[in-house]
């Protein structure tokens, strides 16, 4: 569904990313784990459109989008929460969701996904006349999901949804993001620096270090590697 080939991204003359990989197949959830500064959200940008990769090639559904424009490629279908959430603090949770549904036509389907929005995030529904700056952490980040969710998107790449949040909104989060996954059929590329739960609920990995990928395997397997338990797991 997802084939990144060779990418190289650069911010001025420093190299962010060096002959990067990556492929992902539909209905998997595939988690890119590894240090702060490694490059993982590079990726990211790099394949939603906000950075254009030096060289190298992004296909999405067998198309090139390596150098389309970001809403180019959310209208083939593909969505990003990017790190940090950056909801619109001062508009109401409808209005998020309602910029969430910006591109699309079908009016009736937008009805449709609001109602399943608020029937995976409930905490929302009560909240949708409240500003978006004025929700707690967790509040927000389901907001973030939702708005992306709001797209109907193949593919929703997630950047750091565990970030500053409590470990009970967390594993709620996470319980979530399985749900997108399996009665959605939603294909979730997910970047975490929770190489613990990342790789429990995702079903391959890839390990990056210093903008270069330097393991992929199948998420249990990386979950009992000696080396990725020592530099990620704590172990």
């Amino acid at each position: 569904m997802l084939e990144i080939s060779n990418i190289n991204a650069f911010y001025g003359n420093i190299q962010a990313l060096h002959n990067v990989s990556i492929n992902i197949k539909q209905g998997e959830i595939i988690t890119l784990i590894g240090a702060n500064g490694a490059g993982k959200t590079t990726t990211l940008m790099s394949i939603s459109g906000i950075v254009n990769p030096k060289s190298g090639e992004i296909r999405f559904n067998g198309e090139v989008i390596s150098g389309k424009k970001p809403d180019k490629i959310v209208q083939m279908g593909l969505a990003h929460v990017p790190e940090g959430r950056h909801i619109f603090p001062y508009l109401t949770v409808m209005e998020n969701l309602d910029l969430g549904a910006y591109l699309r036509k079908d009016k009736d389907n937008v009805k449709k996904d609001l109602e399943h929005v608020f029937d995976l995030f409930p905490r929302l529904r009560e909240r949708k006349n409240q500003q978006g700056g004025t929700l707690s952490g967790g509040e927000q980040q389901m907001l973030a999901i939702s708005r992306a969710l709001m797209a109907r998107p193949k593919m929703l790449l997630l950047d750091e949804p565990s970030l500053g949040l409590a470990p009970l909104i967390v594993r709620q989060i996470f319980d979530i993001i399985k749900r997108i996954n399996q009665e959605d059929g939603t294909t979730i590329f997910l970047v975490e620096q929770n190489a613990n739960l990342a790789l429990k609920v995702a079903h391959r990995g890839y390990v990056m270090e210093n903008g270069h990928i330097t393991m992929e395997d199948e998420a249990q397997k990386l979950l009992v590697n000696e080396e990725v338990k020592k530099a990620y797991l704590g172990i």
